[in-house]
């Protein structure tokens, strides 16, 4: 494709086309359920119909040229390169598990906003402009020609696989979320459903069929996006713009919270819960005396339902309570911990929406300060070091297309992010308002459907039948897709949502999924073990590894690790400390060698990721070996300094780079210099 006005024009009239049928679809879907048609059978249809679309652009798309399959030929016009970078970015963490963050979080979760926005500025300012005038397929490909050598083009190989594979580990998660609300099938099952939708595209015809495919999933998830909350934004206050009028509802929230929090039933349930915590902590005290004397009175309790003829629900409920006891003391004290920390959190009520940093002393509100910052600069750093975000623009003509880019891609990122908090504001309205109080056995059935998923719980801890908050959980990364049935919109409209965050999660796992293969393919076999290894065959193994890492992928997914945003924001971590100084030292410092980089991206991220495991539940560490009681989640913000440190210091105690790494960092430096650099393009 060239980037002439007349392709231009033509992509216009096919993208306008696409847009036009996937709004009829929509119309007609909303007709047929006024008629009868049932949410199973709606479901299924926006998830076939989408998939069917994407894999349509896929084998259209097909290639077997090197240049396509790794920078879509670099002739991507600007905009709809914003577009597709855009829809790359906007992850199931940003379309699906923001929401929820700010939902719960309030105020704390706008850190995501400001370091993802200001990341993108990082982009523009330090690297894409100058990745692009350096060209070439990968990020590996720029450290190991900027550092001579091999050394730094396997770390930073290993640590691009690591980091998106944490990253798409989240994609297909949510995937496997919305496919199994969809259709109605196991999460286990819905995970490799959906990952069928994934690989069609990226398998056949790598970043060419993925670029024009993102932008086609774009356009669906910013119509989802959109559309349910302006429908909501006319159903609370009359008026069908969320963005302006959510600052009116925050208003009115505010007053809600404090009627909510103060009632009587309310504080009596989180009264229970505190003492559920209590206890807890002393079963986990006289461990391994308490897990023998739990497994004896429940064994006794199934005996005496038995003897007196219970009936069949609650042997049934005393039998499946004996088998889900821990088996070891060691696994009973972590499960009781979290059960601990689950009712801890249940006893203290949620913070007030507006209120930065709320807590109860001024030590507590300074760590939650901390944590703000610190999560607001790790996003920021790993927005502008992710390999698969900096690789897109090496699919631009040029580099001032470059620029371009980056403009459109904080345009179109922008409509989402400006949208979010309305979301978080309009759905807690709707809950507090409308949901906390109701009849337990008069639930909406969304309650029940969530429920089956263990992603919506309700306990009716004091017994008296209504619902109170602190009786209420759920899941954060299933709010959105929550939203339009809390507010009784059609469920259409619950379709359409989903139909939007699986557009979200494949687009960005598709991009995820190609950086992984061609690092391995192109930076590892082509470029260090078989460099005279045809066209056919660097396909053929980037095709290859492609399908084994989504396998992968697919099996950690169906485990749960964690949330989506948080496994998303470990991720950014990863990046950010391994990546962002070799980087801008790289691009703006011309004596940063190879023994300097190589140094600072290992000890780097060897500092991230014993943080992690140190802090992280899931790799049996624990929060309270936090140092400065940051979160695992920003671990890269102690990464991150050591990097820059360790490159400085080991690049002045070592011989300077060679006159010709200096040229290039020269030519680099200048990315609207035409010309004079082309034995660099080549040579590497």
């Amino acid at each position: 494709m060239s980037t002439t006005p007349a392709l231009f024009r033509r992509l216009g009239r096919y993208y306008l086309f696409y847009v036009a049928g996937f709004v009829s679809l929509v119309g007609l879907l909303a007709v047929a359920e006024q008629f009868g048609l049932s949410p199973r059978w709606i479901g299924q249809i926006f998830l076939f119909a989408t998939i069917a679309i994407y894999a349509s652009i896929g084998v259209m798309s097909r290639t077997s040229d090197v240049s396509e399959y790794y920078v879509a030929g670099r002739r991507v016009p600007a905009l709809f390169n914003g577009m597709a970078t855009a829809a790359d970015w906007m992850s199931a963490a940003s379309f699906i598990g923001l929401a929820g963050t700010l939902y719960y979080s309030g105020f704390e979760g706008l850190a995501f906003v400001m370091g993802w926005t200001g990341g993108y500025v990082l982009v523009a300012l330090l690297l894409a402009p100058f990745l692009r005038k350096f060209g070439q397929f990968t990020i590996p490909d720029f450290l190991g020609a900027r550092y001579e050598g091999h050394f730094a083009r396997v770390v930073g190989v290993f640590a691009g696989v690591l980091a998106s594979f944490v990253y798409v580990v989240a994609q297909i998660y949510g995937v496997g979320l919305i496919t199994s609300r969809l259709i109605g099938i196991e999460f286990e099952i819905g995970v490799f459903v959906g990952l069928a939708g994934i690989l069609v595209c990226s398998f056949l015809g790598g970043m060419r069929a993925v670029t024009w495919t993102q932008v086609a999933q774009y356009l669906i998830l910013i119509i989802a996006y959109l559309v349910p909350v302006t429908i909501l934004s006319y159903k609370v206050t009359g008026i069908p713009l969320p963005q302006v009028m959510y600052g009116k509802v925050l208003q009115d929230l505010g007053v809600k919270e404090l009627e909510l929090f103060s009632e009587p039933r309310e504080n009596e349930v989180r009264n229970q819960y505190r003492h559920r915590a209590e206890d807890y902590t002393r079963k986990i005290a006289d461990l391994p005396d308490s897990l023998a004397t739990e497994r004896i009175g429940q064994v006794q309790r199934v005996t005496e339902l038995r003897t007196q003829g219970a009936p069949a629900r609650e042997i049934s409920a005393a039998e499946r309570s004996l088998r889900d006891l821990p088996r070891t003391p060691d696994e009973a004290r972590f499960k009781w911990e979290r059960a601990r920390q689950d009712s801890m959190t249940r006893s203290e009520h949620p913070p007030h929406h507006a209120e930065a940093h709320p807590r109860a002393n001024q030590a507590s509100r300074e760590s939650v300060r901390n944590n703000f910052i610190a999560l607001t600069f790790v996003l920021m750093v790993g927005t502008a070091a992710l390999p698969h975000i900096l690789v897109r623009y090496y699919t631009t003509p040029s580099v001032r297309a470059a620029r371009r880019s980056v403009f459109w891609s904080l345009f179109f990122i922008f409509l989402l992010y400006v949208t979010a908090p309305a979301y978080a504001v309009f759905a807690k309205w709707e809950v507090y308002s409308n949901l906390v109080g109701s009849n337990i056995g008069t639930l909406p059935q969304w309650v029940a459907s969530w429920g089956r998923v263990g992603l919506v719980k309700v306990e009716d801890i004091n017994g008296d039948g209504i619902l109170q908050l602190a009786e209420l959980t759920l899941n954060s990364d299933v709010i959105l897709l929550l939203v339009p049935e809390i507010a009784g919109l059609p469920y259409v409209v619950s379709g359409l949502v989903a139909a939007g965050g699986l557009a979200a999660a494949l687009s960005t796992a598709d991009g995820l999924l190609l950086s992984i293969s061609h690092s391995l393919s192109h930076d590892i076999y082509y470029k260090m073990v078989n460099p005279q290894a045809s066209t056919q065959r660097r396909l053929v193994i980037t095709k290859s590894q492609l399908l084994v890492v989504a396998v992968v992928a697919a099996w950690v997914a169906s485990l749960r690790p964690d949330s989506i945003l948080l496994m998303v924001g470990l991720a950014f971590s990863i990046a950010a400390a391994a990546f962002f100084p070799a980087l801008v030292l790289g691009i703006f410092w011309r004596r940063a060698n190879k023994w300097g980089a190589v140094a600072g991206m290992v000890g780097g991220l060897g500092v991230t990721l014993y943080y992690i495991v140190r802090t992280h539940p899931f790799f049996g560490g624990n929060i309270g070996d936090a140092w400065l009681d940051i979160h695992p989640i920003s671990s890269g913000v102690f990464g991150v300094p050591v990097g820059f440190i360790v490159i400085v210091i080991v690049s002045l105690l070592t011989p300077p780079p060679s006159a010709e790494v200096q040229a290039l960092v020269n030519y680099v430096r200048l990315p609207e210099q035409a010309g004079g650099m082309n034995e660099a393009e080549n040579r590497f």
